[in-house]
């Protein structure tokens, strides 16, 4: 399946889905396929989406308001979250918290750089991304072949020592060294850059999974 026929994913409250069907997903989210086995017959399907989720922190959504949280806080945090496996959480490369919006923000002036200005942004990448892999058959760094990617994101010094501290103190699997490192090449090519450095590493180790709530 070709990037133009990229599908989007969107499921909404993550961890109300049953696990089994979540952890269903690990296979096409890695090899963009979903494999149908039979008795007689062995068959896969194109499945190669971009996922996006949302979820609420706890059940009921008020997780660090002491006025409005549930008497089990923090406790039902960690239990909602829990529901997500952990190799499923692994696939998903930016994991972003966002805070509820209050009255005052609706009032402040629009950002200084539009939606104009980032998709902007967003081609100039896909253009560089698109060039560096012409001969490689891939069109960003998310479908490089394995080496390919490896070499393309292969970040300067202060970068290596950086991911590799990262990767030891959290015990970051080897999909996730090799996914955070695609991340940073794409922040990399965002910001112009040739070669991945230590901010395009630090930004992209921001975004990886934070532990559950205790």
């Amino acid at each position: 399946m070709s990037l133009a026929h990229l599908g989007v994913l969107f499921l909404d409250e993550l961890p109300e889905f049953q696990r089994a069907v979540l952890d269903s997903l690990r296979q096409p989210l890695e090899t963009g396929t979903v494999s149908v086995a039979r008795a007689n017959a062995h068959v896969s399907f194109p499945a190669r989406v971009q996922l996006v989720a949302a979820m609420n922190p706890c059940r009921c959504g008020h997780l660090g308001d002491a006025s409005l949280a549930c008497a089990r806080a923090p406790r039902c945090a960690a239990d909602y979250q829990t529901k997500i496996s952990g190799p499923l959480l692994d696939r998903i490369d930016l994991h972003v918290e966002v805070q509820a919006v209050s009255a005052a923000d609706l009032v402040l002036p629009p950002p200084t750089e539009g939606s104009s200005e980032v998709g902007a942004r967003v081609a100039e990448a896909r253009d560089r991304q698109r060039a560096r892999y012409a001969d490689a058959g891939a069109r960003t760094n998310a479908d490089a072949p394995g080496a390919v990617a490896e070499a393309a994101a292969a970040p300067d010094e202060a970068g290596t020592r950086l991911l590799a501290q990262a990767a030891e103190a959290t015990r970051m699997s080897a999909r996730g060294y090799a996914r955070t490192l695609r991340v940073a090449r794409t922040i990399a090519d965002l910001a112009g850059a040739d070669r991945v450095g230590r901010i395009h590493v630090a930004e992209a180790l921001s975004y990886r999974r934070r532990a559950p709530v205790s």
